[in-house]
């Protein structure tokens, strides 16, 4: 390092407090933690230092005014670790694993802290307050009691000591599952093993061996999730059977990047916690804040929907075998995504694969997601090439309101490489808060194979979804209006938090939408309305096999994190306990893997879903209810957004997001449109 200002430690500069990226380098993160541990240590300090009588200025305020720095620093680099986490990031994030957990604890537990807050909540119905203020009392008591702010000092010195060792362990489960994940990249000797694909993923693949060394072969990278969409297309079966197989074996094999000790061990550990905070497993303690409440209200779900998931899966089964029967073969799991095709082909007479050429990247990206969101909420959205992010691919664009006034940036990372991990995300760089003043930034992951040079990015349907789905993440993380900075962007209930990127989806064959986006690449002609009609026939169709591999990935999350502190601390065979949950559930068709298999559920033993994958079907109930709506009252009107945007989206994490559902949709959500949209209604 030179003598230079660390710039993460001088004040912000560019606009919307955008990171000065280009002025950061590795060596800058860490001196710039232990800084801003510090200046807020120092500020929570003062506030228990006082001896004055707590109020909510002079504790949850100014609780809200601490930690400034360390956010923005935090926010600048956890954005890096997912998307380029180069083996200098990891190192630093290696390092600062049991640091920042340490932080959390010494303030989340911190004795003085959590009895001012509990004398401000003691008083809370006596207080002027309004309602977002009134919350953020209810919410820092609720939160630090969860936490353990209530128990003894040598109670807090081990749950100080699990929470480090967890943090150490969540990161040492995704170091390896990318590096076994790059491992298992299928190497392809000849063009022809991969015949099925399209010029464009072929120049993909060529393109991946070519930055390995491997001029003039092919390299199939892996997706996150069990699957990979080549196995659709794929008319090779041996290739499709080494994709797959790659696929599952991540983090299983008896090598250094095994994850099946780590997660044995996180799995204990979470469990200790839990007991250590009075509950009987893990699940429960992470439940008892979720819109769910309990894990028997999540299993109630998940069983409601299983059992009619699967008969539907064994339906579709059939169906594929009649086909595959004129090829010789029986089913299995490699082959469902290929005879799929086919037998949406007949059924259908539609061919996915073939619609590649409609979805052009860039005209998906301005002309469908950026135009339906000024359709339905009036913004405009303009790309800044002055402004610069954290990887040369990552492109910036500013977002203003119908009314000229200025919003925030949104950043779009759309590519794979080696050094992003896998799977589609969306965060906040900077947050939006009155009380900071500050406006959002956030950030769109995706990874969609990078063609060669000159040769235009053409998208599955599955990819333009993923597009749509990660930008509703955005747009709330845009709208979202505050006074607190602890509400701003999407902090919500994680199993709320998807429900408004599962609306976004909506608009992906909605008419006026479509028709300006689907263009074919070469002629320009819209997508065929023919075409367009038997999507729409199609939507319910293969939707056992969708539902069965989500609900068995959620199953398997609250298997392994509902086992109580005795259940957990025997040796586990990973494999067996899978193997039995899934049996448990009636979702243990071989033909029908689960979406996320133990070694490799990033979601929940590196992220933030550990018992709370189910969150994506739990918000569908609240997204299918939400469709019915803006169809009745008129679909894509700016009527329609305003509400949406002010009675939802706009509330980020301000208040209880059910009461803000009920004030946007007039009642509470029911689940028939979700059983019907999945063909669950029996």
């Amino acid at each position: 390092m030179t003598d230079a200002p660390n710039p993460l430690l001088s004040p912000p500069a560019l606009p919307y407090d955008l990171p000065p990226y280009g002025s950061i380098a590795v060596e800058h993160y860490l001196p710039a933690f232990h800084a801003a541990f510090a200046a807020q240590r120092a500020e929570v300090d003062a506030i228990t230092a006082q001896t004055a009588e707590p109020t909510f200025e002079n504790t949850l305020v100014a609780l809200e005014r601490s930690g400034e720095l360390l956010d923005r620093v935090a926010r600048t680099f956890y954005t890096v670790t997912g998307a380029d986490g180069t083996p200098e990031i990891q190192l630093v994030e290696e390092q600062l694993a049991p640091l920042m957990a340490a932080h959390r604890d010494a303030i989340q537990l911190d004795a003085a802290l959590y009895s001012r807050i509990a004398a401000v909540h003691a008083q809370l119905d006596g207080l002027d307050l309004d309602a977002e203020s009134r919350y953020l009392v209810e919410r820092h008591h609720r939160e630090m009691s969860l936490a353990g702010a209530g128990l003894d000092d040598a109670q807090k010195t081990r749950l100080t000591d699990l929470n480090q060792r967890l943090s150490v362990l969540t990161n040492t489960f995704e170091k390896n599952l990318l590096a076994d994940t790059n491992d298992l990249a299928v190497v392809f000797d000849d063009a022809a093993e991969l015949d099925g694909l399209g010029d464009g993923e072929l120049s993909a693949a060529a393109q991946a061996a070519t930055a390995r060394g491997l001029d003039g072969r092919y390299v199939v990278t892996l997706t996150l999730y069990t699957g990979h969409p080549y196995l659709a297309s794929l008319t090779n079966r041996e290739s499709r059977r080494r994709l797959l197989e790659a696929s599952r074996a991540r983090a299983t094999r008896d090598n250094e990047y095994d994850n099946r000790p780590v997660l044995r061990e996180i799995v204990r550990l979470r469990a200790e916690r839990a007991a250590l905070l009075g509950y009987p497993s893990h699940a429960a303690a992470v439940l008892a804040d979720q819109t769910a409440g309990s894990p028997e209200a999540v299993a109630s779900l998940l069983r409601r929907l299983a059992a009619p998931a699967a008969a539907n899966a064994r339906q579709e089964q059939a169906a594929l075998q009649r086909i595959a029967d004129a090829d010789g073969i029986r089913i299995d799991a490699h082959d469902w995504a290929f005879y799929t095709e086919k037998v949406r082909a007949e059924r259908y007479d539609l061919d996915r694969a073939a619609l590649r050429p409609w979805f052009e990247a860039e005209r998906v990206l301005r002309d469908g997601v950026f135009f339906a969101a000024e359709q339905l909420y009036g913004i405009r959205v303009n790309e800044r090439h002055d402004l610069q992010g954290y990887h040369p691919e990552v492109r910036v664009f500013e977002v203003h309101n119908a009314d000229g006034s200025e919003l925030g940036l949104f950043l779009l990372d759309l590519y794979t490489r080696d050094t992003k991990r896998g799977g589609a995300w969306m965060n906040s760089i900077v947050t939006q808060s009155a009380l900071r003043g500050t406006a959002p930034v956030v950030v769109n992951n995706l990874n969609v194979n990078k063609p060669a040079p000159g040769t235009p990015t053409l998208l599955s349907l599955d990819e333009v979804t993923t597009l749509f789905h990660e930008f509703g993440h955005a747009l709330h993380g845009l709208f979202a209006t505050v006074t607190y900075p602890h509400f701003g962007g999407t902090a919500v209930y994680r199993d709320f938090v998807e429900f408004p990127s599962q609306v976004n989806e909506m608009w992906i064959l909605w008419p006026e939408i479509l028709a300006n986006y689907a263009r074919h690449i070469d002629t320009g002609e819209p997508l065929p309305a023919d075409v367009v009609e038997r999507l729409h026939a199609s939507e319910a169709f293969n939707q056992g096999f969708a539902t069965s591999e989500y609900l068995a990935a959620s199953w398997i999350d609250q298997a392994w994190h509902g086992l109580t502190l005795d259940e957990a601390s025997s040796d586990i065979d990973v494999a067996a306990f899978q193997a039995a949950a899934l049996a448990d559930i009636g979702l243990d068709n071989p033909a029908v893997p689960t979406r996320y298999a133990s070694t490799y559920f990033a979601h929940v033993f590196s992220g933030g879903y550990s018992a709370g994958y189910y969150s994506y079907i739990w918000s569908e109930v609240l997204d299918a209810d939400t469709v019915e709506w803006f169809r009745e009252n008129g679909g894509l009107t700016r009527e329609n957004g305003d509400r949406f945007r002010q009675r939802l989206l706009g509330v980020g994490g301000s208040g209880d997001p059910l009461a803000a559902y009920r004030d946007f949709r007039g009642r509470d959500a029911e689940i028939q449109p979700l059983l019907e949209r999945r063909g669950l209604t029996g």
